[in-house]
């Protein structure tokens, strides 16, 4: 072989590439940032189309994407689409000039399909979970970034509400203030039945078994004004499908689950918070409220 011919190759195989060495696993995260902040932010200032969306939304929670009609269009889905046509684009850019590539081969196709699925699933799942979350609550936001799902059920296994404990008292001795500070409860004073509910997630063996043990742990976080990083969360949703895989996953909400957060929250982000809601863009159409 030449090394014309290897370099030409080597150029197919780059363009080949494109889509598959695009890290995909960042996509459910970016679809999820872009969707939920906005209807968030809109949900608790009581705007229309804000309120009429997450309804929506509420409404697709249990159902399987793009399986019911009424769930074509919705918000978060085109977000999903704007970031491949988005990749794609960058995609061109880097291999123009490049020969376009001869042959794409069917196990090429059958996995950009399989991840663009797994994809579509992970933002879904994450965005309904968001609007059954929110439902109802206006003062608060439930998505909120630092917040992964182990965290959120050992607090709500503490018996504790909200993102915040009770100043300590003025007299509390500093050695008892250090005991307060944070999720820092032992682990073993936790609910037994929160507990189960959270191994209950953690051995689900299929995407529906998963989303049912989900939401029901979602309704508990509600009651008790508990949020969620979903953007995360479909990180490890999208994860998760992958079987060889999964155990990152699992791994991920055990870490969560044991690891002590400091009061001002320990290891999160700012990504994805939502802003004040008097900084809030409030650029909703008809369109966001569907049908």
């Amino acid at each position: 072989m030449t090394t014309s011919t290897r370099d030409t190759e080597s150029r197919n195989g780059s363009a080949r590439r494109g889509t598959g060495d695009r890290q995909p696993h960042l996509f459910p995260r970016q679809a999820t940032l872009r969707t939920i902040p906005r209807l968030q932010a809109g949900y608790r200032h009581d705007v229309p189309a804000a309120v009429a969306a997450v309804a929506r939304l509420r409404r697709e929670a249990g159902r399987d994407v793009y399986s019911s009609p009424t769930g074509w269009g919705l918000d978060h889905l085109e977000a999903l689409t704007h970031l491949r046509e988005e990749q794609r684009q960058r995609d061109e850019k880097q291999h123009e000039g490049q020969p376009a590539p001869q042959h794409v081969s069917s196990t090429y196709r059958e996995r950009a399909e399989r991840e663009a699925e797994s994809q579509d699933q992970a933002v879904h799942l994450a965005v309904t979970l968001w609007a059954l979350h929110q439902q109802s609550l206006r003062d608060e936001p439930m998505h909120v970034s630092g917040w992964p799902l182990g965290r959120a059920v050992r607090r709500l296994a503490h018996g504790k509400t909200g993102v915040q404990d009770p100043p300590t008292a003025p007299n509390a001795s500093r050695e008892g203030a250090e005991d307060k500070r944070g999720d820092s409860e032992p682990v073993e004073e936790i609910s037994a039945t929160v507990r189960k509910r959270f191994v209950r997630i953690g051995t689900s063996t299929d995407l529906e078994t998963l989303g049912v043990r989900l939401r029901e742990m979602v309704l508990l976080l509600r009651a008790s004004r508990i949020p969620l990083d979903y953007g995360l969360l479909a990180d490890q949703l999208y994860l998760w499908q992958d079987e060889n895989r999964r155990d990152d996953a699992r791994r991920a909400w055990g870490r969560e689950f044991h690891f002590t957060y400091g009061k001002n929250g320990g290891r999160g982000s700012d990504e994805g918070s939502t802003p004040p809601l008097n900084e809030v863009p409030l650029d909703f159409t008809s369109a966001d409220a569907g049908d």
